[in-house]
């Protein structure tokens, strides 16, 4: 069954520490409206291989700020419909999967490993009293008779799987779900450099590709890596979405179009291939499109690029994600303009 009290931890950055033990953490001390709150960040997988897939986002941009920005400090759980600020490694678009690498759990030496990695960000934050970490996962306590184990505070009060929680395998599998996926956002006012940074952590033993109703793995995918790769006659992982008009010129119903880019060597067929938007509405796709060949799909109802940003999905005739995009209602603001990916 999906995880229990998901949801977000809007919080200041108090203190934190990278721990060594069998079972090391990234651990956060944070606090809100006078409560203090625990981060258990993993860094290092139970399963084998035991290195976490890692990527940082500067200067993140996505739709989902939009529903983020505006909560208050403190947590607020979140439902897994699809609707509010819940996340979504996979359905939400958060960030391209060939981005993520697997990343060491401890090495000697500065900047070279997964608790340097993170404490990178977390640093700025501690020295910022404007900063805000938004930190996704599952909430335990309050524990009023036990103060926590690592910063000591009373009563014991935190958030933990921060990181992917779907396409799980072996006894993890029972935490599958859709839209309750963990992370930590940062959120930095007034920064020149990006108001928002982004870190999303996997496990490798991950599936990315999950039923949209269960989270469970699907059948018959190509196993689980650090990086996509295809397979021998198998080039439909690198067709693209390069571009998308989702404000065209001139009143309702708009025409509005996505590009995609064939960038493998060979032909494609696009029969049973689909296209989806943020709701999960879906148009299908026909045609073939030639190696390093482009074509401007032509969105029709129920899809629906809107105005105020979303996200694109393209998914091949198993129904399986070979891509996904997301813009921003800033991005969509100008009439006319092709939003390139």
């Amino acid at each position: 069954m999906p995880i229990k009290r998901y949801g977000v931890l809007r919080a200041a950055v108090v203190d934190r520490r990278i721990e060594t033990t069998d079972t090391p953490h990234y651990q956060i001390h944070l606090r809100a409206d006078g409560v203090d709150y625990r981060a258990a960040v993993n860094v290092r997988s139970q399963q084998r291989p035991p290195e976490l897939l890692y990527v940082a986002v500067d200067d993140f941009k996505h739709p989902i700020l939009d529903r983020v920005g505006g909560l208050p400090d403190g947590f607020t759980e979140l439902t897994s419909d699809g609707t509010g600020a819940a996340l979504d490694c996979i359905r939400g678009n958060l960030f391209q999967r060939q981005q993520m690498r697997p990343v060491p759990t401890a090495e000697p030496g500065p900047e070279n490993d997964l608790g340097d990695f993170l404490d990178h960000y977390v640093r700025r934050a501690l020295g910022d009293d404007a900063a805000r970490a938004f930190v996704f996962g599952q909430a335990w306590g309050p524990e009023p008779a036990t103060p926590d184990k690592v910063f000591h505070f009373s009563p014991g009060n935190g958030v933990h799987d921060v990181h992917m929680n779907q396409g799980n395998s072996g006894r993890f599998a029972d935490d599958d779900g859709v839209f309750q996926d963990g992370g930590l956002l940062l959120n930095f006012p007034g920064s020149e450099t990006g108001e928002w940074v982004a870190i999303f952590l996997a496990f490798q033993s991950q599936s990315f590709h999950t039923d949209d109703t269960t989270g469970h793995t699907l059948p018959d995918v190509p196993e689980p890596g650090p990086a996509p790769t295809p397979s021998p006659g198998e080039p439909d992982h690198l067709v693209r979405i390069v571009g998308a008009l989702a404000n065209p010129v001139g009143p309702a119903p708009e025409h509005e179009t996505v590009t995609l880019l064939n960038t493998s060597p060979a032909e494609i067929d696009l029969a049973g291939w689909q296209l989806a938007d943020r709701a999960g509405n879906k148009l299908s796709l026909t045609g073939r499109l030639a190696a390093g060949e482009t074509t401007r799909v032509t969105v029709a109802p129920p899809v629906q690029l809107g105005n105020r940003g979303g996200t694109i999905t393209l998914l091949d005739a198993r129904g399986l994600k070979v891509d996904g995009v997301a813009y921003t209602a800033d991005q969509s603001t100008r009439e006319g303009w092709t939003i390139t990916f």
